[in-house]
């Protein structure tokens, strides 16, 4: 595998109805997906053509009765992760899931001091270093709502090594860009008051945001914020899945007569035409600390 220490490489969509998930990710993002059961779980692969981007599992049993809900988690890839795993406890971070062997490699599902709560793994064995510009299909960008932005920074940056990236004709100070693992292909910034819980979030690239944003409606999700135009002609839309899956898309349109976001409105926070994330997003959630089992 081609050394990807320090960035996200690897992702995972923990739901309540693997089948309709499958099918709304087909539709929306192109997504194929095939079959990497092991004997203890059954598990999926989702792939953008021959590139693997992701995995597929239904929430086990004992993480539903703990309130666990449909969630997308980002794994950054590490050389040591017991190592890694280590050095979060000491910066203050908590782990839910200790180092594990797993069909993708050894794996942890942590959180950061603020809650925040993503995955790490080392000696992955599935999908591809990440690209710039990242093609349809790929997950281009990466984005935490946090606390305290800059606190946050801090903590990523003595775990990671992940550096802060300069920013061209962007309006937004507020808003941090970083290098993780040589690319700039994450975000952060203080999340508004009214959003209660922090949390990272996915963008996933399509070819044709307006198209991809219809076959969201026509599947039975939700799009809750956009399409907003940024900077360079790209555009975004956040949604929540059939499940209750919170996700980005980004991608460029054929379309005309979107209306484009104001500066304000890139300021957003999780609550999205009334829904909210408050630990668990009213009537579609993901609920920051479950324990996801593999």
């Amino acid at each position: 595998m081609t050394d990807r220490d320090g960035s996200f490489a690897w992702y995972e969509l923990l739901t309540t109805n693997a089948s309709a998930a499958r099918a709304f990710y087909a539709s929306v993002v192109g997504w194929e997906t095939q079959d990497a059961s092991t004997a203890a779980f059954p598990y999926s692969i989702f792939s953008a053509g021959k590139i693997e981007v992701g995995g597929l599992m239904e929430l086990p049993p004992d993480a539903l009765r703990m309130g666990a809900e449909p969630r997308w988690v980002g794994y950054v890839s590490v050389d040591d992760i017991d190592g890694t795993v280590e050095r979060l406890k000491h910066l203050g971070g908590s782990i839910f899931v200790p180092p594990t062997d797993s069909n993708i490699g050894r794996v942890s599902v942590v959180a950061d001091p603020q809650t925040a709560t993503f995955g790490i793994v080392g000696a992955l064995k599935r999908g591809a270093p990440a690209v710039e510009p990242p093609p349809p299909g790929r997950v281009g960008w990466h984005e935490l709502l946090a606390a305290d932005g800059q606190k946050a920074f801090t903590f990523y940056s003595e775990l990671f090594g992940w550096q802060s990236a300069p920013r061209e004709n962007d309006p937004l100070e507020s808003y941090q860009l970083v290098d993780a693992g040589g690319l700039t292909t994450v975000g952060m910034f203080t999340k508004l008051p009214r959003t209660p819980v922090p949390f990272w979030l996915y963008y996933f690239e399509v070819t044709d945001i307006a198209a991809a944003v219809a076959r969201v409606r026509e599947g039975g999700g939700r799009v809750v914020q956009g399409p907003m135009e940024l900077l360079g002609g790209s555009w975004i839309a956040r949604c929540i899945d059939p499940q209750g899956a919170m996700f980005s898309l980004q991608g460029k349109t054929s379309q005309t007569g979107i209306e484009p976001a104001s500066t304000r409105e890139l300021g957003w926070s999780t609550e999205w035409g009334g829904f909210a994330s408050r630990g668990k997003v009213v009537a579609s959630s993901v609920k920051s600390g479950a324990k996801p089992k593999r």
